[in-house]
């Protein structure tokens, strides 16, 4: 297999603090300096939420727009994706950032649950998050908690809802939600195959599951996320030292299946996204 394989970084999101590792990142600063450690790594598309000084989440756009003028100077060529996921805010807002015209965008299609409350994703928010990503040319990363997300995000593609094709992420292991399932994993790959015919596709797992989503999806062929998001540990016993750590991590996997790591161009190709303008 040589298909290049994506490595996505998580930076941040909303949960670890620096009580569950000192190294992950809060400020834009600090958010800036670990991207720029973990593309120099080899990762390649930056998935980002940002917070503030008391490290609770935050929708402030002008947050998001320094750390996007942050990341453009300092990992050029990145693919930087906004998260418009409901901790860090309610309603409208959780959008509020696209205007800043990211290349990317997270896209919840559908509700479930988390360990402690419903992830809400109304259709009618739903919609409109899709059409303001459509307005402002910005591709949506459809992050799939359960297999009736896919199923929506096809149907949302086939009614031009969605822009180009989906670029499909399997959420896996989140409590409450759909645990990471070897036989479930094969299907949803099945299924976006059937619907997306030779599409991209990647996954992530949650804890102590991001090294085991990891693997499977590089040896299926997908593409992987990785990063203090979703996971603060290289392993039970030893917290991360930096998102970097987690992006080498993947990347040794990706050698151990014969993938090279994506180049940010062939990132772009791959996803049909705007090719970078130094």
């Amino acid at each position: 297999m040589t298909t290049p394989c994506i490595i996505c970084v998580a930076i941040t999101g909303s949960l670890p603090t620096k009580a569950n590792n000192p190294a992950v990142p809060i400020t834009v600063e600090e958010q800036v300096e670990s991207t720029q450690e973990a593309f120099e790594a080899g990762a390649t598309i930056c998935h980002a939420h940002v917070r503030n000084p008391d490290q609770t989440p935050s929708s402030d756009p002008e947050k998001f727009a320094r750390l996007k003028e942050g990341l453009e100077k300092h990992c050029p060529g990145m693919v930087i994706q906004f998260s418009t996921g409901g901790r860090s805010g309610s309603g409208r807002e959780r959008g509020g950032m696209l205007s800043l015209r990211p290349d990317m965008a997270s896209l919840s299609v559908g509700s479930n649950n988390f360990p402690t409350r419903v992830y809400e994703n109304a259709p009618d928010l739903v919609a409109w998050l899709a059409d303001e990503m459509k307005t402002y040319d910005i591709k949506p990363e459809i992050e799939a908690f359960d297999l009736s997300h896919i199923f929506k995000a096809a149907e949302m593609h086939a009614a031009g809802a969605i822009k180009d094709t989906p670029y499909v992420q399997f959420v896996m292991g989140v409590k409450n939600a759909m645990p990471a399932d070897k036989d479930v994993f094969d299907y949803y790959v099945k299924t976006v195959n059937r619907f997306f015919p030779g599409a991209p596709w990647c996954a992530a797992g949650i804890g102590p599951k991001q090294i085991v989503l990891n693997e499977w999806a590089i040896a299926a062929g997908g593409h992987a996320r990785t990063g203090m998001e979703d996971n603060v540990r290289l392993d039970r016993d030893t917290l991360a030292p930096s998102n970097a750590a987690l992006v080498r991590r993947a990347a040794e996997i990706a050698e151990k299946h014969e993938r090279p790591v994506a180049t940010f161009a062939q990132t772009r190709s791959m996803l049909g996204l705007r090719p970078f303008a130094a």
